[in-house]
């Protein structure tokens, strides 16, 4: 007659040491999966918890940058209703005189001066809104390119003698679209203006590169700057507009800034890193 082992008859007595160590052993093993179980979920509220705050910080951080586009649209749009309610404005009511009503009961010669007159204002108002356009989009730009339209205004500030400035583009091959040049140039004219109003340097440079997917623009200038902490503690607060309209820009393009100090503490650098190809501007309104 077949018998069962001896440690199954004694696990099947309560009272033996094999079925009290099965018994809490398997308490021990109900214990830790319960205290797993629970490990992981307060585990996954945190992981939530903080992924609700990094999201939280996110919209804030989009709201505000949007506010700063805004803002900055806005002050484009003022800006251009100044110049022609200012300029132009008071340029073609100058020429309506000229050729008003009364016009035709003057004699001959005044008539001619009359016109004339007023087609020299004409002139005056055309070349000036034609300057305006310009401000919107450099011609430089348009016409020949990123590559160009920095060079040309690296030159201007040298010859104003205010600053040593130079730039150099090693593998600028083949022009971005626009769109994406407008931006760059944008963000570097704001960059620039920057340095020429608060940093007090007497040299920038900058330089064009490629690395991989990437387009870089660094700028360097041996004057006051500022590191990533100051940029980003500038982000946080109410102060810094410019600082925020160039994120506001980059965000358009997928693009990314960075500012540093030198290791040999000398100059301050600041590098632009932008997706070379496969990007679309990131909202249908551009950023002017």
């Amino acid at each position: 007659m077949y018998k069962l082992p001896t440690i199954l008859l004694q696990a099947n007595n309560p009272g033996s040491p094999v079925s009290v160590v099965l018994f809490f052993g398997t308490v021990g093993m109900l214990a830790l999966t319960i205290g797993l179980i629970v490990f992981i979920i307060f585990h996954q509220r945190k992981v939530i918890r903080y992924q609700m705050r990094l999201q939280r910080l996110e919209q804030e951080q989009q709201k505000m940058l949007l506010n700063a586009s805004i803002r900055l649209q806005e002050e484009e749009r003022q800006r251009i209703a100044a110049d022609l309610h200012d300029d132009a404005g008071p340029l073609l009511a100058t020429a309506r005189l000229y050729l008003n009503e009364n016009l035709v009961n003057l004699d001959k010669t005044t008539q001619l001066q009359s016109i004339y007159n007023a087609k020299q204002i004409i002139d005056d108002t055309i070349q000036l809104i034609r300057n305006i356009s310009h401000s919107l989009m450099p011609p430089t730009l348009k016409n020949f390119g990123l590559e160009s339209a920095v060079n040309d205004l690296f030159q201007k500030i040298s010859g104003s003698g205010s600053m040593n400035a130079s730039c150099r583009f090693h593998d600028y091959r083949e022009r971005l679209h626009a769109d994406q040049e407008l931006i760059i140039f944008r963000v570097i004219q704001e960059l620039v203006n920057n340095i020429l109003k608060h940093s007090n340097a007497s040299f920038i440079h900058l330089t064009q590169n490629l690395g991989g997917d990437k387009l870089y623009i660094r700028l360097h200038h041996d004057g006051r700057g500022i590191t990533q902490a100051d940029f980003e503690k500038l982000n946080k607060s109410n102060v810094g507009l410019g600082l925020k309209n160039i994120q506001s820009r980059l965000k358009l393009l997928h693009g990314r800034i960075f500012f540093e100090k030198d290791m040999s503490q000398t100059y301050y650098k600041v590098t632009i890193e932008i997706p070379k190809q496969g990007e679309e501007l990131a909202s249908d309104s551009m950023v002017i």
